[in-house]
């Protein structure tokens, strides 16, 4: 059922405006972002793994009570993330992130960075991908490119001595092989002993994924505000702008006087103060209201 508030602006012309007197831009994105590269966004009606909704593995307490299940979990995502290829959405974003082509569309001197709720890796892929054709300095951006708020799926940290190291080994154990086949609800599960699950490099130790789980604090949030107060524009992709801190994002930006674009596959209640909301794939939406071509 649609919600009771009429749609912000669609016009693309209206939109490059805005993006012509911007200095300050900002990205907001979530799994929605990577939907388009195959990656389930584990919301809604489809958000379960096996039997289990997938938020509920997602938390300390999870790990401490079935450190086998939630690893399972997340070996299934890692797995598929590693094969997971970077969409025109990511490499519209990463592209946008060199001056030279950022500055044909934006105010002189802009700034921008992607501020992500995804684990995935994928935006930083497009980056590393982009830059080795397209010209991005070093040392002429004052923040991060990329923020990845809720950490990442490929580091690994003790859950003793915090000692974190980056791993992309598929699989990350032996024990962990063939598990993310397993995918329909079963009478029983496999129960992989704690002393075969993936360990510290440092002290041999239980290691965990290297996330931000439900009740632990985001990366980087002094800095992450402080983006947020002195942008003039924020775009809010692919995330339904329900889990805090970065559903207040754009707020924070609208209250400042900035303008606010949501692209999303369908309406949600985020959008009812969005200035532009673009409706289907982000691999679609971005590229052509960016005016960015979708190849690298």
């Amino acid at each position: 059922m649609p919600y009771p508030f009429p749609a912000p602006s669609s016009d693309v012309d209206a939109f490059r405006n805005v993006l012509k007197k911007s200095v300050n831009i900002i990205v907001v994105a979530g799994a929605g972002l990577s939907a388009g590269s195959g990656l389930s966004t584990f919301r809604g009606a489809g958000g379960y793994w096996r039997r289990f909704k997938a938020t509920t593995l997602a938390t300390p307490e999870a790990f401490e009570k079935n450190p086998s299940r939630v690893w399972q979990f997340y070996h299934y995502r890692r797995e598929f993330a590693l094969r997971a290829k970077p969409n025109a959405a990511h490499y519209a974003l990463a592209r946008f992130t060199s001056p030279q082509i950022r500055e044909s569309i934006c105010a002189p001197k802009s700034t921008f960075t992607v501020i992500t709720q995804n684990v995935d890796g994928i935006s930083p892929r497009a980056l590393k991908e982009v830059t080795s054709s397209v010209s991005i300095p070093e040392g002429t951006h004052e923040h991060p490119h990329i923020i990845e708020m809720h950490g990442r799926l490929f580091d690994v940290i003790c859950a003793k001595c915090d000692h974190v190291s980056w791993n992309i080994n598929s699989p990350i154990c032996d024990a962990l092989a063939g598990t993310e086949k397993i995918l329909e609800a079963e009478d029983h599960e496999v129960n992989i002993p704690v002393e075969n699950l993936p360990r510290c490099e440092g002290c041999g130790e239980l290691a965990r994924p290297g996330v931000v789980w439900f009740g632990e604090t985001p990366r980087d949030l002094d800095l992450i505000d402080d983006l947020a107060q002195n942008a003039d524009l924020c775009l809010v992709v692919g995330t339904s702008s329900t889990v805090y801190p970065a559903a207040g994002y754009a707020d924070i930006v609208r209250g400042c006087g900035g303008k606010v674009a949501v692209f999303n596959m369908e309406r949600t209640s985020g959008d009812e103060d969005a200035d532009f909301l673009f409706l289907g794939p982000c691999e679609e939406t971005i590229p052509a209201a960016l005016g960015i071509a979708q190849e690298i």
